[in-house]
Order: C-alpha cells, then sequence, then structure tokens
C-alpha cells in the first residue's frame, strides 16, 4: 500500500536532514500544508527550534493577484513561515524522491472569523463560532472556491488534499478549550452546529422552515441535554430531540449546501491543475458530521473527487461505506495517527494497516512525520517495510 506522512514546511526548512528521514521512513510521498489554520507544533528534531506557534491561518506561500481588492482574502503566514515556505520544503522533499501533494485546510479560520464576524457559523442562541466560515454564504464560498484553487495547485505538487471542505460546528480545539463539560453526543453536536446567519436563515426558508421557530426550536431539543440527560447515537438522536421533519429538512438543506460546494471547489481545482493531477478530501462518510473531516455522501463524493482521506483514529469502519461503492480507480485512504502522545499507537500500524486493505483502503495517510517522536518513527518503519 502506498503511503503518505503529513508534513509542514518548519518541519523541513532549516533542516537539511528532514527530507531523508522522511523518505527513510519508507513513504513514498509527503502530504505538504500549503494554507494551514492556526497552531502550537512540536519539531523535536529541528535543529534551530523545538516549538513552532502559527498565530493564525495562513498560507504557505506568496498569495498571488486575484486577490487585489477583496474584503475576504488568505492571510499571510509570520515569522514561522516567511516567504514561499511550501515551495522550499516542497523543493527539497522532491530532491529526496518523495511526490508532493498540498494540504489545504479551508473552511477553518479563526482569524477570518475574528475580523470578519458575518462570515462565521451562528449558532441557535446567537453565538458565533468565529474558527469557522459559514459555507453557505455567497462570498465566503467564492473565497474558499479560489483558495482552494490557488493554495492546492502549487509548483511541483502531483495532488492535493483538501481538509474542511464543508460545515464546521462546535468541535474546535481552542486554546484552553472548556466546552467538554457536557456529553453532547452526536446530536447535540448536531444541534449545535445548526448555523443561523443571514445566508442559512434565507436557506431554511427556501425549504419552507420558519428560521426563528427553527431556533426556538433546537434551543427547547437541547434543553435536557444541558441538564444531563445526554443524547442518544446516530442520527435517530437527532430525530428524537428536533423532531423528524424538522431534522431531515435541515439535513437536506446542508447536505445540498456542503455538496455544491465541493463541486465548485473541486471544479476550480481541475481547471487550474495540470492532467492527472490527484485531488482528494477528508471525509467522513456520516454527511451530517461536521469538522475536519466534514461528512459526505460516499457515492456523490467519489463522482466529484478522485478519493478521500478517512480518519480512522477510532476504528476502520468509517472505510467501508466508501469501499462499497465499488468505484474503479478511487482513492480510499485510511488515516492513522502515529504520534504515541497523541493517541496514535504506530506500533500496531502493520495489522491496522492490513486491517485497513481488508475493508477496502487502497493506500494510507500518517498523522504526522513532523511531530512524532523517535521511537514513533522506527515504528513507522518497521511496520511499512513489512507491508
Amino acid at each position: 500500500m502506498k503511503a503518505s506522512a503529513f508534513v509542514y514546511p518548519w518541519d523541513v526548512n532549516g533542516d537539511p536532514e528532514a527530507p531523508a528521514r522522511i523518505a527513510a521512513l519508507g513513504v513514498r510521498q509527503v502530504t505538504l500544508a500549503a494554507a494551514y489554520h492556526s497552531t502550537r507544533a512540536l519539531t523535536p528534531r529541528h535543529p534551530r527550534h523545538r516549538i513552532v506557534t502559527a498565530e493564525h491561518a495562513a498560507v504557505l506561500y506568496p498569495a498571488d493577484d486575484r486577490w487585489a481588492g477583496r474584503e475576504l482574502r488568505p492571510y499571510a503566514a509570520g515569522a514561522w513561515a516567511p516567504g514561499d515556505a511550501f515551495g522550499e520544503a516542497a523543493g527539497a522533499l522532491t530532491e529526496a524522491g518523495l511526490r508532493v501533494h498540498t494540504w489545504v485546510v479551508l473552511a477553518h479560520n479563526s482569524r477570518l472569523g475574528a475580523e470578519h464576524p458575518d462570515t462565521s457559523v451562528v449558532n441557535a442562541y446567537g453565538d458565533r463560532y468565529p474558527w469557522a466560515p459559514c459555507i453557505a454564504q455567497p462570498a465566503t464560498r467564492a473565497y474558499l472556491t479560489d483558495l482552494a484553487a490557488e493554495a492546492a495547485v502549487r509548483p511541483g505538487a502531483r495532488g492535493t488534499e483538501l481538509e474542511s471542505l464543508g460545515w464546521y460546528g462546535l468541535q474546535h480545539l481552542h486554546a484552553h478549550d472548556k466546552t467538554g463539560g457536557i456529553g453532547l453526543g452526536d446530536a447535540g453536536q448536531y444541534l449545535m452546529g445548526l448555523c443561523f446567519c443571514p445566508s442559512c436563515r434565507e436557506g431554511y426558508g427556501r425549504h419552507g422552515l420558519d428560521a426563528d421557530e427553527l431556533a426556538a426550536a433546537v434551543r427547547t431539543a437541547l434543553e435536557p441535554v444541558w441538564q444531563g440527560a445526554g443524547s442518544d447515537g446516530g442520527w435517530t438522536g437527532v430525530e428524537k430531540l428536533l423532531g423528524d421533519t424538522l431534522a431531515n429538512i435541515t439535513r437536506a438543506y446542508r447536505d445540498d449546501t456542503a455538496r455544491t460546494l465541493q463541486e465548485q471547489a473541486v471544479a476550480a481545482v481541475r481547471a487550474a491543475a495540470p492532467e492527472g493531477f490527484q485531488v482528494l478530501l477528508h471525509a467522513d462518510p456520516v454527511s451530517y458530521h461536521v469538522g475536519a473531516n466534514p461528512g459526505v455522501d460516499p457515492a456523490h463524493i467519489l463522482s466529484v473527487a478522485d478519493g478521500v482521506v478517512v480518519p480512522c483514529a477510532g476504528g476502520t469502519g468509517t472505510l467501508t461505506p466508501f469501499a462499497r461503492q465499488d468505484r474503479r480507480g478511487a482513492v480510499i485512504a485510511a488515516n492513522f495517527t502515529v504520534v504515541s502522545g497523541m493517541g496514535g499507537n504506530p506500533g500496531t500500524l502493520a495489522a491496522d494497516a492490513a486491517g485497513a486493505r481488508e475493508l477496502g483502503a487502497t493506500e494510507l495517510r500518517l498523522y504526522h512525520a513532523g511531530l512524532a517522536s523517535d521511537d514513533d518513527l522506527e515504528a513507522v518503519r518497521s511496520a511499512l517495510a513489512g507491508l
């Protein structure tokens, strides 16, 4: 199975040993960040630093003139990724014999929400989620589509992986996060992710719903959850809390909004890319899920993109809905965390990969070559050598 390791430019730039070290893992490809959200990251082997603080979401290359005069535009990185940080790292990795694919984070941008609050998801209580741009808003959709095309098709890249191309919700590890006191479950997370910005209110109206009445119904549905009753898992839990009719109409609206954005963004990438450029989406097979791996309809997304990168940290069952589509040539990449300090288990990677292959995975994604310890990397080397 072909494997690709996730990498940041700051893992490579300034460390002349990094490209060879990554290639020695046994991977044939790297997924290198070109547009990324704010983060604080370890660089445990870098000769110049041990901590990198990316203060805000940014593109890690010089943006072009398509953004001139536009209110919504990508932010340049600061000292953590100056100049064409992506291009510098991509060149070094290519010289080490690795194929480079871009890693592009889209609808996840706290600075955008802070400076342009009207772009953010607004929940049924009127709270804004500044990290979550609302993908129903026309200006935001145009921004995300153009960002996808620009950030994905960097010089030397052979493909791209688009993350957060869909709805984002409450789930977000914010600084000193304090949101875990109530177990919302799938149903509560869905209700807390429903957006009531002007564009979404209009969208609900087109589907025959009064937005004020819907918001009131959501607040009523959540009241027992706040009191500690919890919620049932899966979509039946949403229907139980909100009622079948309201639940299914909101899902239809949100599914259509995400699908059309995914179609537009992938089309924009293909229009800008050379022939043979591979386009994958980070995706969850449950369409109402939100976050970095947004929910999709497996049949639809495999008719739009060349494949998917599927989170497998909680188990490999997420692969099955994509594999059963039996779409010839589709990439179904099983994404495993190989950083033991972040809950991964690189020691079981060989067995995990074998299990993923049995369920239809065609490739592996390894998160994350720059964050892992030496022991973790040695376990990855051993596992890949045996595949």
